[in-house]
């Protein structure tokens, strides 16, 4: 991608995605990811209505009445970006690509991380890991973030979701807030993983599909191509028993899909290119925080 041309996109989604986490996400945010737990901050005199568990015995006995510890939300969080790099990513036939929505998603998340003060790390994963960008903070730092969304080149086409788990979990020792970020379209079985991270991390999975993704248009023969093997093939779309096997292959792998991340009790979202992603992220937001 040219410099300009980059540069432009990289403003141009910088204040489009600013702008929504700032005005739309920051409250929501602040209640749906509320931090690692409680810390310690002072004691003070027991309250009637205090839990009598929080009594400090040692500075009750010094002061010959009762005091109990204050504990106070450790707020600061590890935002970590799980995205999809595959070549599949490349396609769009409804709306954007999924790159581009993509892009934004992530620029959103990351702008609503900084601004209540949460570090924030990018993995970048095809069939292997492309890239790792550790956490931290700051407006040049997030900037770095959108233009390698933008113009970063893997060097697989392929997707295996589980090899980025696994190095995610391998990598970061500390309890993350972890978006994966994919159309999760993997031909691996990658649910051992993601119940491993499950357990260490905290995990919320958005998917970004093209709605063409899900069915075939009658339009006739076709020519087809897989993006990430590269093998083409024709195929006769008129045919009412293979649009009907390419979209029972679509609802079962997505069923799949939602049960898997319903067992593991992952929060998850699925977005298609063509509709407003801020709905979908608020309304997972607002389910998050009223639990």
């Amino acid at each position: 991608m040219e410099a300009n041309e980059l540069l432009k996109k990289v403003r141009k989604i910088d204040i489009k995605t600013r702008g929504l986490s700032q005005n739309i996400f920051a409250g929501e945010y602040h209640t749906a990811f509320k931090g690692r737990g409680m810390t310690f901050a002072e004691v003070r005199e027991y309250q009637y209505g205090d839990d009598v568990r929080d009594i400090d015995w040692n500075v009750t006995a010094r002061h010959n009445r009762p005091y109990v510890k204050v504990y106070e939300e450790e707020r600061e969080l590890t935002v970590m970006l799980l995205i999809d790099v595959s070549r599949s990513r490349l396609f769009g036939a409804v709306g954007e690509e999924k790159r581009e929505m993509i892009a934004e998603i992530a620029a959103t998340l990351a702008y609503s991380a900084i601004t209540n003060n949460d570090k924030i790390g990018v993995i970048f994963f095809s069939d292997k890991i492309e890239k790792f960008i550790p956490p931290k903070k700051g407006k040049k730092h997030i900037l770095l973030i959108i233009r390698e969304l933008l113009d970063f080149t893997p060097e697989s086409p392929g997707t295996d979701i589980g090899v980025a788990l696994r190095y995610f979990t391998d990598a970061l020792k500390k309890r993350c807030t972890t978006f994966v970020i994919s159309d999760f379209i993997d031909t691996h079985d990658y649910y051992r993983q993601l119940s491993i991270a499950t357990n260490k991390h905290d995990i919320i999975a958005i998917q970004v599909y093209d709605k063409r993704d899900t069915s075939l248009p009658d339009i006739g023969l076709m020519r087809v191509a897989d993006l990430e093997t590269g093998a083409t093939r024709w195929i006769d779309t008129s045919s009412g028993k293979t649009r009907k096997l390419y979209g029972k292959w679509w609802y079962e792998r997505q069923q799949t899909l939602m049960d898997n991340l319903r067992r593991l009790r992952i929060d998850h979202a699925s977005i298609a290119t063509d509709e407003d992603f801020s709905r979908s992220l608020m309304t997972l937001f607002q389910g998050r925080g009223s639990r």
